[in-house]
């Protein structure tokens, strides 16, 4: 049964509270300033000289430089696809982004810089060695598959979540093979490497409880999930309560990727629907406008966008290659832990005026949980002023003009429909 709106709110306040002890990663219990880089995109994996683990070295003294205080690595393991999502032998580092030596090498650097690194955990499938179930290091029996796979060959319990057609679907079920063998990995292969979180894939595909029980068993300091389900525009109280679930379901172990803030800004960048992104009681209408403090901000990432340029890589929801900045001036101003992408650093050409919003995030004191006060949201506009822990930010978007009111002001960066202030 759906709770109400009310209802849905004082869960949230209740949650971050529940979850303010051990089980919370301390990264995403409320008032957190992290910025998260994920660290590569789509194409990162066809990269041979140098690998990708030496091309994202070489600019770890750079990243510093800009304020990313997390980095989220592609996945690290053996994988059957170049890009890690099909793993084979959990246990082997070693993969198309480098070496096992240059893994270690490169999260080392960044982590003796101050930025804390996060891998990208897929535990909900993997593949054989050899055929369709020969799950070896760790070795596996057919007893960790689902029953319901679509090999018939699993032997295991049913399917917690939605299956995935391109691997066996593992039984999380099963104690002493997935649950043991997944936990250490983490702890024995993972964790010595310097990893220190976690985000977790394709979430949907097994309960929520086992990312928080995993999750808890690693000690993770950020942890967030990628629940990317269908946005219905018209019902989009259904699917951030979806978040919200996730999140419970993990005992508040794990934040997630605010994917509801991330189809609003499609519309809004692509339609001129700014008015979108406030809800019916003037609060921010994502996931961030319900629990801030666990609703990870994106504007495009490996899947939905572009890679190296506009048109390539996956492309399955991105913004409109001209409204990067766009959206990048709304999540990086706004609570929540913002995510920049790689390659809209580096290979897009927009360091400069991304390291200027990160900079205003930070001469504010803007965190995870700060409060929004929202000014304008109308065809063509949206309009709020932040509030920090040393000072105030307005911004605004869209092709409409607005400035706050008010003297003391100080225009920090501008570009094409966005504009970012600091009193």
């Amino acid at each position: 049964m759906k709770k109400s709106i009310t209802a849905m709110l004082a869960a949230s306040v209740m949650g971050v509270c529940a979850g303010a002890g051990a089980a919370t990663p301390p990264a995403q219990s409320g008032n957190s300033q992290a910025v998260l880089l994920q660290g590569f995109h789509w194409h990162s994996a066809n990269y041979s000289s140098p690998n990708w683990y030496n091309t994202l070295h070489a600019n770890v003294g750079d990243l510093k430089t800009m304020g990313f205080t997390h980095v989220w690595f592609p996945p690290p393991s053996d994988s059957a696809a170049a890009e890690g999502y099909l793993p084979r032998q959990l246990n082997v580092l070693s993969s198309r982004y480098g070496s096992s030596a240059e893994l270690t090498n490169v999260v080392r650097a960044f982590t003796n810089n101050g930025i804390k690194a996060v891998a990208d955990i897929v535990v909900n499938h993997r593949v054989g060695s050899t055929g369709w179930s020969d799950l070896t290091n760790p070795n596996w029996t057919t007893h960790a598959i689902v029953n319901n796979d679509e090999c018939n060959c699993g032997l295991g319990n049913p399917d917690t979540g939605d299956g995935f057609s391109a691997a066996r679907d593992i039984d999380h079920r099963n104690v002493g093979e997935v649950q043991n063998g997944i936990i250490n990995w983490l702890n024995h292969t993972l964790k010595p490497v310097g990893f220190s979180g976690i985000r977790f894939d394709y979430v949907k595909g097994f309960s929520p409880g086992y990312a928080g029980q995993y999750a808890n068993a690693f000690g993770a300091e950020f942890c967030v999930g990628e629940l990317w389900t269908d946005l219905n525009l018209n019902n989009i109280d259904s699917h951030r309560q979806q978040i919200m679930n996730w999140i419970d379901g993990t005992g508040s172990s794990c934040g997630a990727f605010d994917f509801t803030t991330k189809g609003l800004l499609n519309d809004a960048l692509a339609n001129g629907n700014y008015w979108r992104l406030r809800d019916a009681s003037g609060k921010p209408q994502g996931a961030l406008g319900w629990w801030p403090a666990m609703a990870v901000t994106f504007v495009d990432n490996h899947d939905t966008g572009p890679s190296e340029s506009c048109g390539n890589g996956q492309n399955h929801w991105s913004v409109p290659c001209g409204s990067v900045m766009e959206g990048y001036a709304y999540v990086l101003s706004h609570p929540g832990i913002p995510t920049v992408y790689y390659p809209h650093i580096y290979n897009w050409n927009l360091k400069t005026p991304i390291s200027a919003l990160m900079a205003a995030r930070r001469a504010a004191g803007v965190h995870s949980t700060s409060p929004v006060a929202i000014q304008q949201a109308t065809q063509g506009l949206y309009a709020a002023i932040i509030s920090g822990n040393t000072r105030q930010l307005a911004m605004k978007i869209g092709p409409n003009s607005w400035s706050p009111a008010g003297s003391g002001w100080v225009l920090q960066t501008s570009g094409n429909n966005y504009a970012v202030w600091i009193k």
